[in-house]
């Protein structure tokens, strides 16, 4: 019953957090802690139930995780090998295939400590577990709340719809992950003229990179007005290199129209949290809307953010690695030892 009531406790933390401010990563924490919780709690009464029951429930409770890791697996290095044929052999298009690799490399090392034996290489593969463990768990917060976060819908009129530019194809044309970003505002733009709201400006973020014809910027504002956005109601802004640039240069272009200005951010779904978490960061005033991605891009994307997401945090983070690390290692030598 304490269980229970703690998760009840964490979620109504949640529901508070999310309520002061939805782009906070801590409400994905709160999110995770409170599923775990309440499967602790409801695992914890498996005792109280007649023996047949509680052996099936315990027979699933691990057997549907590692029948589901083991899929995990599969999928993403089959993504990979599909995002290499698509998207070429680079650094970027490798995450999915090294995440499903990297579970395929610690069932391996797991079914050798079963065979060998060994306390040494038992304490190096439950270290690893452990600390694979924790990255899993924040990687599961995360994805749990991006897709929550991923639901909010425009509510009232925006003074401005910024659009969070990417790379150009041939310098000067602007790519399908971007046009679906440009459609996306276009829609929001279209919404707002069609429920007699005043025309929301088209602020189109992103500067010209070295290999780069003309600004991004300048390629989404002619993508825009090729799609019969008035000329009048496109904003530029061209210096931007990094999705925190976007933020920065974009809000003093709001704040110097209107300092109570509102808007949204339009970027892809799969960076709309993260984008997010840079809008509070920055002081944007506005939430972050995501465009759809193509099937096969998500999941390396998603670990890319993920990543990205874990390293801005990396004191914690690496704290808590190192930690568990070092929990592991006295483990280790105590059963060594023995």
């Amino acid at each position: 019953m304490v269980a229970f009531v703690l998760a009840a406790l964490l979620f109504l933390s949640f529901c508070i957090s999310v309520r002061q401010d939805r782009r906070r990563f801590s409400n994905a924490v709160l999110l995770g802690l409170t599923f775990l919780t309440a499967f602790s709690a409801l695992f914890l009464q498996v005792g109280k139930l007649p023996t047949w029951a509680a052996v099936t429930v315990v027979a699933l409770a691990f057997a549907s995780p590692a029948f589901g890791i083991l899929g995990l697996g599969v999928f993403l290095v089959r993504n990979g090998i599909i995002m290499i044929r698509k998207e070429g052999l680079r650094p970027a298009n490798l995450l999915s295939m090294l995440a499903g690799l990297a579970i395929f490399a610690l069932i391996a090392l797991l079914v050798l400590v079963g065979v060998v034996g060994s306390p040494l290489l038992g304490g190096i593969a439950g270290t690893l577990t452990v600390v694979a463990g924790y990255v899993s768990f924040v990687f599961f917060c995360f994805l749990g709340y991006a897709f929550l976060y991923g639901r909010i819908k425009v509510r009232g009129d925006v003074d401005h719809v910024v659009m969070l530019g990417s790379g150009l194809v041939g310098g000067d044309r602007v790519p399908p992950l971007l046009a679906s970003r440009l459609r996306k505002g276009q829609q929001i733009y279209e919404a707002q003229l069609a429920r007699g709201g005043r025309p929301p400006f088209l602020l189109v973020s992103g500067g010209k990179g070295s290999d780069e014809k003309v600004s991004e910027a300048r390629a989404m504002a002619d993508w825009l007005m090729a799609q019969g956005v008035p000329e009048q109601h496109v904003v530029l802004e061209e210096r931007s290199t990094t999705t925190e640039e976007n933020m920065l240069f974009s809000r003093d272009i709001m704040t110097a129209h209107d300092p109570a200005y509102r808007c949204v951010v339009v970027t892809n779904n799969f960076h709309a949290f993260r984008a997010a978490m840079l809008a509070r960061k920055t002081g944007v005033n506005g939430q972050v809307l995501g465009s759809p991605t193509a099937k096969y891009y998500w999941p390396s994307a998603t670990i890319r953010e993920f990543v990205a997401i874990f390293w801005e945090h990396r004191v914690v983070n690496l704290s808590i690695c190192a930690l568990l690390t070092v929990f592991g290692a006295l483990g280790t030598l105590a059963a060594v030892l023995v």
